[in-house]
């Protein structure tokens, strides 16, 4: 049984990390390469994230799930206590991060669009303020990118 929970504990790690690595390599320079204007590609990206969270939530919680059982149905020595807590801690940040990315970042970088195209007298303006938030979004989804193969990691070697 331990090791059918590590396989699928392993697996869910493996999706997840997954998705980012596909959204942030692909998907990300796909739309940049569009030869739309920046504030629909933002709005593009932004439906994207919503859906990618439909699969992305579920992942996470069942990560969360298959974790704590496959921490629970094995030895627990100091140091895999250790790895197993470290863990846990970074799949609830991952989870904070990802969150964050979407009800904050998200909807202020679509917000920021979708208002670019509505007041064209300030959109250099408001351009400029969207720019500043993809800037620090980006950063929380690098931070986010590490943080997630640091479980991939930890899950293999729990």
């Amino acid at each position: 049984m331990n090791a059918y929970l590590h396989t699928v504990h392993v697996l869910l790690a493996g999706v997840w990390l997954g998705c980012l690595v596909f959204t942030t390599l692909v998907v990300s320079p796909a739309l940049r390469a569009m030869e739309w204007p920046e504030s629909e590609r933002v709005l593009v990206r932004s439906r994207i994230g919503r859906q990618f969270m439909r699969l992305a939530n579920p992942v996470l919680a069942l990560l969360v799930v298959f974790l704590l059982l496959d921490g629970m149905t094995a030895p627990l020595p100091l140091a895999r206590l250790a790895r197993l807590l470290l863990e846990l801690g970074l799949v609830l940040a991952v989870a904070t991060l990802a969150a964050s990315h979407g009800f904050v970042f998200g909807r202020r970088l679509r917000d920021l669009a979708a208002r670019e195209r509505e007041m064209p007298a300030d959109a250099a303006r408001l351009a400029s303020a969207r720019h500043r938030v993809q800037r620090v979004s980006f950063g929380v989804s690098m931070v986010n990118l590490l943080a997630s193969l640091a479980v991939a990691v930890l899950a293999v070697n729990l």
